[in-house]
């Protein structure tokens, strides 16, 4: 049988294959997806669950003029391959490879990077409208967006403003009962019940027929059917809700039935204001296993044996613990013993590994759906009744909750605390999930505590101290990396206090965050060379530990700071404002981190060597530094004389 896929340019192609030959075209998206994770992680289940959805969305419109935003962009490898991506699909997160969410920069069948959950009804409403304003009425503007990402408060604000401006505008609703874990709230509930029946759009047509047939009474009835119909959609599904909005509803109708799907599409292709098409998906669809466990197959380990019929016989093994469980474990220690800890979670309890805690606490753990800024201001109201709430939620998404964590937390001086998981560089998840940033935001605000552990051992005292903190908000950041450990006595954790590993005068290294061990392998370096290197675990970037980064600044030739975050408004900012403030020389202080740009994907090591955060890179740092002031010093000396 001759292969589809790897002849297929782009979507134009598509129209020349028959029924047949359309359903092998699935069927070889998905042994590609099986052929990408024998090889490396990447998402899984949400890819195989679009498949079928996505061939008929590139038969029936035309996306090099039509819009088209997959809202979570997770579920974007089946557009890829059908949009000419094939030959490079085996690169997909590597670096300088395919990006694993839509990416611009590889196609213009990619408008936005949709790394988070919720935006693509209002992009797609604004290109609607900006293509009117730009003399191209005719352009049609699709939304695909998950049911784990329908309860985002943005989506209701777009249905909202859609309803309203009544322009042709598609929003999908890709419902196949799963986020990245199971689904909750109460929008879940709604939409279950959808699932159950599609009565009013099966019989509307016939029942309307029948009954416009009826000698007098014909029109009246129809009536009354319409207005039985409309209770029947109000009772058993989510319709009313949508039609309430604005939009016309249609469905629920099988997503995997590509004949079906190319029907309904076309149905509702001309409808001359909003619909909401309401299609039904297996995720995971396609190998057993997906299907039947789509949590663990969502990103699952490289497949180490594959089946026939794509059945996983074995996955690869975990390797070492990570930062994640760390904070998981300490986090379920204290809700054991301090019934005033809850944990708050917008979708993400998989990620942040808190089955344990959902299970063993279920009245304190609370997954509130992909609605972060409803998750801080909720960890607010819990705060306020003297409860100690932790919101753990990943660096990336808690942006999403910066108006939030202002006014009802820093505002209010609450004792919440965040743990910001997946913090610094994330690797082949690439710049959509990069936490770069949360230094900075977080230490914007007044009453604002923000720290991180310099490694393993720093975890438990630190969330130890977070809790019992009464009063004050707390930021701690840890990345999505394995556990490291530098063997020391560690001192206890102070508010705003150092941990000095070694003292040095030719440099001191000061380093916030998990990149200390690697700081502590640099000075290793330096030191067989005859150099006297410091290292610093700083611990705390708000409030700064002046007296030991002024006493650095005195003593040191040069003072080097390191995070695995943004250098604009980061830790490195923070110990030269305590400079110029102490009025200190700051021209020795030389700042490692990130840079400002958006670092692509690619793996974490290979990032660090880029970004010049590996071991190596930080002692050339220092060593040119020192040369550089060594020149300055005998020019200075010789011009003395």
């Amino acid at each position: 049988m001759t292969k589809l896929l790897p002849n297929l340019a782009g979507p134009q192609d598509l129209q020349k294959l028959t029924d047949n030959e359309l359903t092998q075209l699935a069927q070889e998206i998905r042994d590609e997806l099986v052929r990408v994770l024998s090889i490396r992680p990447a998402h899984f289940a949400s890819n195989l669950g679009v498949v079928e959805l996505c061939i008929a969305l590139h038969l029936t419109f035309d996306f090099s003029k039509d819009r088209l935003i997959w809202d979570t962009g997770h579920q974007i490898y089946p557009h890829k391959l059908i949009t000419g991506r094939f030959k490079d699909f085996g690169s997909i997160r590597t670096k300088g490879g395919l990006m694993g969410y839509p990416n611009p920069h590889e196609s213009d069948y990619d408008l936005f990077m949709t790394g988070h959950a919720g935006c693509a009804a209002s992009t797609t409403l604004g290109l609607k409208l900006g293509d009117e304003m730009m003399g191209r009425p005719e352009r049609h503007s699709v939304a695909v967006v998950g049911d784990g990402a329908f309860p985002s408060g943005i989506v209701f604000e777009a249905l909202n403003n859609s309803g309203h401006l009544k322009r042709k505008h598609l929003v999908i609703l890709n419902d196949n009962q799963m986020s990245i874990c199971p689904r909750v709230g109460a929008l879940a509930n709604t939409l279950d019940r959808a699932r159950l029946t599609n009565f009013y759009q099966d019989s509307k047509k016939q029942v309307r027929s029948l009954l416009s047939q009826l000698p007098l009474l014909g029109n009246m009835a129809t009536h009354a059917f319409d207005q039985v119909r409309d209770a029947a959609k109000a009772l058993l599904t989510g319709g009313m809700l949508f039609e309430e909005l604005g939009f016309h509803y249609v469905g629920p109708i099988d997503g995997h039935d590509l004949s079906s799907l190319r029907h309904w599409l076309n149905h509702v292709k001309d409808h001359p204001g909003p619909v909401l098409l309401h299609v039904i998906t297996v995720k995971g669809k396609g190998v057993p296993q997906a299907s039947d466990d789509p949590v663990t197959y969502h990103t699952p380990p490289v497949f180490e044996k594959v089946g026939p019929d794509h059945t996983i016989v074995s996955l690869k093994k975990g390797g070492a613990k990570a930062y994640t469980d760390a904070v998981s474990t300490t986090i379920h220690e204290l809700m054991n013993c301090d019934p005033r800890v809850s944990v708050i979670t917008a979708a993400m309890c998989q990620g942040n590994k808190l089955e344990k805690i959902r299970t063993d606490y279920p009245t304190r753990f609370f997954d509130v759906a992909i609605c972060e800024s409803h998750a801080v201001a909720f960890a607010a109201g819990i705060a306020k009744a003297g409860a100690r709430p932790i919101c753990n939620i990943y660096s990336t998404f808690l942006q999403r909750g910066f108006d939030q964590i202002f006014q009802e937390v820093a505002l209010q001086n609450l004792p919440v605390v965040f743990t910001l998981d997946r913090s610094g560089l994330t690797g082949p998840d690439g710049p959509t999930h990069h936490g770069c940033f949360d230094i900075a935001y977080m230490r914007l605000f007044p009453n604002m505590v923000v720290m991180a552990p310099g490694d393993e051992l720093d975890v438990a005292p630190m969330l130890h101290f977070a809790v019992n903190q009464t009063a004050s908000p707390i930021s701690l950041r840890y990345p999505k990396a394995g556990l490291e450990r530098i063997e020391r006595t560690a001192t206890p954790i102070e508010l705003g206090q150092a941990e000095v590993l070694e003292w040095g005068t030719d440099a001191v290294i000061l380093a916030f965050g998990t990149l200390l061990s690697t700081c502590a392998k640099a000075a290793e370096k330096l030191r067989a060379e005859g150099l006297e290197i410091g290292v610093v675990n700083a611990r705390f970037a708000k409030p700064l530990d002046r007296a030991t980064v002024l006493k650095a600044i005195e003593e040191a030739n040069v003072v080097v700071t390191v995070e695995e975050g943004t250098l604009e408004g980061g830790f490195g900012s923070a110990v030269l404002e305590c400079a110029n403030a102490a009025g200190a020389d700051t021209r020795n202080i030389i700042r490692l981190g990130i840079p400002d740009r958006f670092v692509e994907h690619g793996e974490r090591p290979e990032l660090f060597a880029d970004l010049g955060l590996d071991a190596d890179g930080i002692a050339n740092t220092i060593r040119q530094a020192l040369e550089k002031r060594a020149i300055a010093f005998d020019r200075k000396a010789f011009a003395a004389q």
